[in-house]
């Protein structure tokens, strides 16, 4: 499994106790990385000579990977805020394209691609197309698997309806 962002390591420790024979997590913050391979240790019970840490560009890891001929069963995608209002989801869709390019390259056949957007300027919408039109360009069939949204305890009040900024897709990538 190859996960990106993920702050505390959330996603990467519920990979290793979901039975993953590797979790690579990638992330530019050093300290980012440090809270969630401390959060690993807090849970002696999980496999951490399984897990990787990598301070890195993601953009220039997935690249790396793919050349390397690396591939993955599931790729976690969980950047941070690329466009804060609409006024930037035009620079924002070129950056969830370009990342979920690269992701869907590194999947094998039947893989699962999870890709969140927390972008308010983004709607799930053109996230839906951004994610569609990466798959395309990957020369991959895609189909989505469940629309992803905040949990329960984040609710979008009805007059805010910009306050729904938390979306994800899992997709299944042949």
């Amino acid at each position: 499994m190859l996960n990106r962002s993920y702050y505390t390591g959330g996603f990467s420790l519920q990979a290793l106790a979901g039975g993953a024979d590797e979790v690579v997590s990638i992330d530019s913050s050093g300290p980012a990385l440090a809270q969630a391979a401390a959060n690993l240790a807090l849970n002696p019970q999980l496999p951490a000579e399984r897990a990787q840490w990598l301070e890195d560009d993601v953009f220039q890891a997935l690249r790396e990977f793919k050349k390397a001929g690396r591939q993955f069963d599931l790729i976690v995608l969980d950047p941070p805020k690329f466009a804060p209002s609409a006024a930037h989801a035009d620079r924002a869709a070129r950056a969830y394209k370009d990342i979920n390019l690269h992701g869907c390259k590194l999947l094998k056949p039947g893989g699962l691609l999870m890709t969140y957007s927390c972008s308010g300027g983004i709607g799930l919408e053109l996230f839906q197309k951004i994610v569609a039109g990466a798959a395309l360009d990957a020369g991959r069939d895609a189909r989505i698997v469940e629309r992803l949204t905040g949990a329960p305890d984040h609710p979008v009040a009805l007059n805010f309806p910009e306050g729904e900024y938390l979306k994800g897709l899992l997709v299944q990538v042949d």
